[in-house]
């Protein structure tokens, strides 16, 4: 009966992912025939084989691996705690309000719209927890704003790219990988959470940086956009959508309360609180139409965002529940055909050769993985695959998972399958190819933040002063190489490509020497060019609003 209840389990667990994952459905079925028949497998990958009896028993009878392995508990507990949070965040209309904040900061002036497009994206996904859903939801608005205001299609579907898989970086809600990233390591969330700050700051100033200098570069007209005013109970959701990040900030940092109970209590307040701003709303808004307050349909407009918000919470954390399990899966087999060892076999080999031949293995192996894949099981595989060896080798355990997790979210954007890129590309009905190449330039801080964290693991080893550190030369390097990328000093051709490949070097000295003096040095020069580049760029800008309204004066005359 155990065994027939377990083939069962796995067999519902495994059509769900081939209708819902499939690139983990048959990621999992190779890994359980290879499981099976490794003794055809040539070479150091192959192994004697094991039993079908024994693989149904692993994935299904036995708790520490399988579909009831800890990381599918950690689904139904701390994660469906924070889940509950978000669900009622968007029943109640939390993320229409950010919407609509965002839709106001585009027309302060013409930098402003494709910067709103930014935070509205960071502060959704912060919710959503998607890159791909993030940019289905966000970028139906901003990628069409975005191409009226003169960027082309691609660098629109860009932008919305990148903003899009930073909300997955961004604290205190990191994506289900960062959940994973605390039951791994054995450490509480908030450790988790804090050294997220100073990748996600980054990240995040990088993008902003990429955005201002292309609306210096394509922006050519302004955009009068249809903004819905924002009413009392919008500010009452931006309120509660502040509250949440700064109640969970202080609850896991200063009272040092677990996640689960700082979630759950959150979720508690921030219900009570929405509810008496809903009904009051609703009760306001019957009285001034004169009707009555209890009728028939009373009962269904009242109940509306409690549905939404349950609907929302059922939907997600199914999705997310079965996905662990189907990681539980991968994971088992992963183990018992002994996987790791025989990739970190390989990584021991470069090692020999030097430290970056093991990082660029590491990061290849992730890129493979990541390649229709979500963040969580390329979390999973490439710490399986990597960590034991880069211990050895004396690399940090923060590091080697922060790496896990930041190629993880790279697994969204990682060409030729990347399925953010793919949503945006559709959204703003461009190339698909050059969508995917604009994307990995606006993306820039997230490949420098992969490969930073080796040589400045002060960014995430330590919370402190260290950290503080790590963040300010890990931004000037990231700036460094924006502006070089983008940003033009000087009117000439010839002086401006000069400009740029000094500033270019002084980066990736700031980045990458093995110096921590070296690489302070040549942070600080470059605190000079960022500056003088926005002065170059301001210039444009009081020319480009000049032009701007003559356009409209004509236009008026007309």
């Amino acid at each position: 009966m155990d065994i027939f209840a377990s083939l069962t389990t796995i067999l519902l667990v495994l059509e769900y992912a081939r209708r819902k994952f499939f690139p983990i459905f048959v990621l999992n079925i190779v890994l359980i025939l290879y499981a099976v028949y490794g003794y055809i497998v040539p070479g150091m990958f192959s192994h004697p084989g094991l039993s079908w009896y024994r693989i149904i028993t692993s994935m299904g009878v036995e708790m520490s691996t399988g579909v009831y392995s800890d990381l599918t508990q950690l689904g139904l507990t701390l994660i469906g705690a924070f889940f509950l949070v978000l669900a009622v965040l968007r029943g109640f209309g939390c993320i229409d309000s950010i919407l609509k904040f965002a839709q106001r900061l585009a027309k302060k002036s013409s930098f402003a719209l494709p910067q709103a497009a930014v935070i509205g994206s960071f502060a959704v996904a912060t919710v959503s927890g998607s890159g791909p859903a993030n940019a289905a939801t966000t970028g139906a608005a901003t990628i069409p704003a975005l191409k009226k205001a003169g960027f082309p299609s691609e660098n629109a579907a860009a932008i919305e790219t990148a903003s899009s898989l930073g909300g997955q970086l961004m604290p205190p809600v990191m994506g289900v990988t960062a959940f994973l990233m605390v039951e791994f390591l054995g450490v509480g969330y908030f450790d988790v959470v804090a050294r997220g700050f100073g990748p996600a700051f980054v990240y995040f100033f990088g993008v902003a940086a990429s955005v201002y200098l292309l609306t210096a570069k394509y922006q050519t007209q302004a955009v009068n956009l249809e903004v819905t005013k924002i009413n009392f109970y919008d500010k009452v959701n931006l309120l509660a959508f502040a509250g949440v990040i700064s109640v969970l900030i202080v609850l896991l940092g200063y009272f040092r309360m677990s996640a689960m109970m700082s979630a759950l209590r959150v979720f508690t307040g921030l219900i009570i609180f929405l509810s008496i701003f809903f009904i009051s709303k609703y009760i306001k808004e019957k009285k001034e139409q004169e009707k009555q307050v209890f009728s028939k349909q009373t009962f269904k407009e009242v109940t509306a965002p409690y549905v939404r918000s349950l609907d929302t919470f059922a939907t997600i954390v199914s999705d997310v529940v079965i996905l662990l399990s189907l990681l539980g899966i991968l994971t088992g087999i992963f183990t018992i055909t002994g996987i790791p060892t025989k990739i970190g076999t390989l990584l021991v080999q470069a090692a020999s050769f030097h430290i970056v031949a093991v990082v660029l293995i590491a990061f290849l192996f992730g890129y493979l993985m990541g390649m229709g894949l979500p963040p969580a099981p390329v979390y999973i595989i490439v710490v399986l695959a990597i960590a034991p060896t880069m211990l050895q080798l004396g690399i940090e355990n923060w590091v080697i998972h922060f790496f896990a997790f930041f190629m993880g979210v790279f697994g969204h954007l990682s060409p030729p399958t990347s399925l953010t890129a793919a949503v945006t590309a559709k959204i703003a009905e461009s190339d698909y190819t050059k969508t995917i190449l604009r994307s990995l330039e606006s993306c820039i801080p997230l490949i420098i933040l992969i490969f930073a964290i080796f040589t400045r693991p002060e960014l995430v080893v330590e919370i402190g002063t260290q950290q503080i550190y790590g963040f300010f030369v890990v931004l000037m390097g990231t700036l460094g190489i924006v502006f070089s990328m983008h940003c033009h000093f000087h009117k000439d051709k010839k002086p401006d490509i000069a400009i740029k490949l000094l500033l270019l070097v002084l980066a990736l000295l700031t980045l990458f020497h093995p110096s921590i003096l070296i690489g302070t040095i040549t942070a600080v020069p470059i605190i000079g060019f960022v500056i003088y580049g926005l002065m170059q760029v301001n210039k444009g800008e009081i020319e480009r609003i000049a032009n701007i309204r003559e356009e409209r004066e004509e236009i008026e005359v007309s």
